[in-house]
């Protein structure tokens, strides 16, 4: 679909207003042309040329869990694009004193024109956009991170020129948002994907059953593998992320000795195609779930995946603020 919008065919879909909570409420042409925005706007910018779409436009920030990509990113992109972010934590709003999501999501909706959200359970930001009147923005849930996953797919399409066909393996926690996120962009863009994790730690079955619906019509086949060595085998893009997620710092011991067998090292790449491609959302823990040599190595494009983060995201705000 990215490539018959990149010929030229029809298809300008209108999302002004609309949330961006998880990839699965967009369809896969809506999912192309943020794709296809962010390819554009790169470009602009690689070239000089910014223009004030969002001039006058002011986004709300929450976080209730740090970051560094997440929050620099928006907040670049809002600059960028001619507009202002505001950030706020928890402990500067009224929110990390009892104030009701409702409440919040109300007040904050007079001010600004759009709320980008970090948070833990996936049910808060769902909440807080039922009861706000501007677009809200998934910056990243316990559940779902589809603002990090729009800026892999962008990454994968640069580096391999298509997405549709191609094989993706992520290994690792299943029950990762990154895992969730993935599952989704790929059934929409036409990939296959293999989620690799030891048993007990298998996505969430009604993500997993919703992702297989979509695979259905899009052709994408999903497997979910509790062998690292098979699920690896033939993959074009390769993806991990840590071991231990915030929040899950008690479980640290446990989960470095079942995780053992699925970090990505050269033994186990080996098994992928040569011209694999490596993907980690960032921060990493070298020698857990990758190697030095992988992450480091001559087929990783980590750190044009955390710049893709900027134009993902103003693609993004564009798209939902601007139409």
């Amino acid at each position: 679909m990215l490539n018959a919008i990149r010929k030229g065919e029809s298809f300008v879909p209108n999302l002004k207003g609309k949330n961006f909570l998880r990839l699965t409420d967009f369809s896969p042409e809506e999912l192309s042309w943020l794709l296809e925005t962010a390819i554009q706007l790169k470009k602009t910018q690689k070239q000089g040329k910014q223009q004030p779409f969002l001039s006058g436009k002011v986004l709300g920030m929450i976080f209730e869990k740090s970051s560094t990509r997440t929050r620099v990113s928006f907040e670049v992109g809002m600059m960028q694009l001619g507009g202002q972010a505001i950030f706020l934590s928890t402990k500067d709003i009224q929110l990390g004193r009892g104030e009701t999501i409702a409440d919040t999501a109300k007040v904050l909706s007079r001010y600004v024109d759009a709320v980008m959200i970090r948070t833990f359970g996936h049910e808060r930001i769902e909440e807080f956009a039922e009861h706000a009147t501007v677009p809200v923005i998934n910056g990243l849930t316990d559940l779902h991170h589809p603002a990090q996953v729009l800026a892999d797919l962008l990454t994968i399409y640069e580096n391999k020129g298509r997405l549709e066909g191609l094989k993706l393996c992520y290994m690792g926690d299943g029950k990762n948002n990154m895992a969730h996120s993935l599952l989704e962009g790929a059934v929409l863009t036409g990939m296959d994907i293999t989620i690799a994790s030891p048993a007990g730690y298998e996505p969430d079955k009604e993500i997993v059953s919703q992702a297989k619906k979509k695979a259905d019509r899009s052709g994408s086949k999903i497997l979910i593998n509790d062998n690292p060595r098979e699920a690896i085998e033939m993959a074009d893009v390769i993806v991990t992320d840590v071991w231990t997620s915030m929040g899950q710092e008690a479980e640290t011991k446990e989960r470095l000795e079942k995780f053992a067998p699925f970090q990505v090292n050269e033994d186990l790449c080996a098994l992928a195609k040569e011209d694999f491609l490596f993907l980690h959302c960032l921060p990493a823990h070298r020698g857990e779930e990758v190697t030095a040599e992988i992450i480091d190595g001559s087929h990783s494009a980590v750190f044009d995946e955390a710049e893709n983060r900027l134009h993902a995201q103003k693609a993004i705000l564009k798209v939902l603020l601007a139409g």
